[in-house]
């Protein structure tokens, strides 16, 4: 169970600090999810923080391949 950021990211920073579990890192040309890291923030919060706070649409993605943060959002 882990998300990922897709290639939409703009490396904003604005997810790095919101994650309990520092799974994100910057890697060229955008922020990675670390899959051993991420547990999608259960245990400490109801939601994922990254997607939560993502401004961009269609930027993060869970294991299904379902955006977090769909266009309109």
């Amino acid at each position: 169970m882990a998300l990922q950021i897709t290639q939409s990211c703009v490396n904003c920073w604005a997810c790095v600090d919101v994650c309990p579990n520092d799974a994100i890192f910057q890697d060229t040309p955008h922020f990675l999810i670390d899959d051993g890291k991420c547990t999608e923030c259960l245990g400490d919060h109801g939601v994922p923080q990254c997607a939560a706070i993502c401004p961009i649409e269609m930027a993060i993605v869970d294991e299904l391949g379902e955006f977090l943060n769909p266009p309109g959002r």
